[in-house]
């Protein structure tokens, strides 16, 4: 199993801080550097330093290091156009050389929207964009150079696109669909997707969301062995009883909820629960890290967690 870093700086991190975790992760062999996407934070507490923008991030992260993958878990299809996100992603790619892939999700927190007045839609409208966002995407990077690329639907209409900056991949960055939807988020996975992502849930959830993946896949006539499965789970990893709590304090969790809903304990405690995720079909795990400036901690599951999963 690939062990990814996934950052949320919406709860408090300056791209310094994410500059330093995402170098360490490389620095340790983490297979990549994701962080969330959204504008207000999550968890009550101190509002500064405020939002960093996603793809401004990754940009300048893809100039800084040189070998470790890039993405977002997940952007919303409600923040950008899909044009414009079609040009900032192959621009952060090209200039990563071809280390970018795209989370895309449907939205789901609507304070952020109100706050910095997005429309946010119904769950079904924003399925919709969604759908048709991904239909987009893969069209533009899918275009020829020299050629153009049109698109009509309910929300959104292109006319004779350029499909330029181009990726640095002649597809284009690889597409991540995630969510625990039953129906139309496997079908949409299996039709668009490099990756299928369960978010937080637990083995079993995640095993049966898999299934409904590969189900999708063999429906759609694709080979569901061409989709990469993973899941994303908050990681909490200490040597001693008394730092795991120190380090679960920190982040405003409970250490108990954390070895039930997570991935917490000592370094065997931890491998031991991602291996229960392996066994269930997933590999990759996408470490959710809320304490950036915690570089130990990412060196202690580097050095202890990494190599009894891989």
């Amino acid at each position: 199993m690939q062990l990814r870093v996934f950052a949320e700086p919406q709860e408090g991190a300056t791209y310094e801080q994410q500059l330093a975790a995402a170098q360490a992760a490389e620095r340790l062999g983490f297979g990549a550097f994701f962080r969330s996407d959204h504008l207000v934070r999550i968890r009550p507490g101190d509002p500064l330093p405020g939002p960093t923008d996603s793809w401004v991030t990754l940009g300048a992260l893809a100039r800084e290091t040189s070998t470790i993958g890039l993405g977002t878990l997940v952007t919303s299809a409600t923040f950008r156009l899909p044009g414009p996100l079609a040009v900032a992603v192959a621009q952060v790619d090209a200039m990563s050389g071809g280390r970018v892939e795209l989370g895309v999700g449907s939205g789901w927190f609507e304070r952020e929207h109100t706050a910095y007045g997005i429309p946010f839609g119904t769950p079904g409208e924003r399925f919709d964009r969604l759908e048709e966002q991904l239909a987009i995407l893969s069209g533009v990077w899918a275009t020829r150079p020299g050629e153009s690329f049109s698109f009509e639907g309910a929300h959104y209409r292109l006319l004779d696109c350029p499909a330029l900056p181009r990726p640095a991949g002649a597809s284009g960055p690889p597409l991540i669909v995630g969510g625990l939807g039953a129906r139309r988020t496997p079908a949409l996975a299996a039709r668009y997707a490099a990756e299928f992502n369960v978010p937080f849930a637990d083995v079993e959830r995640t095993r049966t969301q898999f299934e409904r993946v590969r189900a999708a896949c063999e429906q759609a006539g694709r080979d569901p062995d061409t989709l990469v499965y993973s899941h994303a789970v908050t990681v909490c990893c200490a040597t001693s009883e008394s730092e795991l709590r120190r380090r679960a304090e920190r982040i405003g969790r409970d250490v108990e909820e954390l070895r039930q809903n997570g991935a917490a304990g000592s370094p065997a405690e931890v491998a031991e629960r991602l291996t229960a995720f392996a066994q269930a079909g997933s590999e990759r795990a996408y470490l959710q890290v809320i304490d950036l400036d915690d570089i130990e901690q990412l060196e202690l599951i580097a050095g202890e967690v990494m190599p009894r999963v891989g």
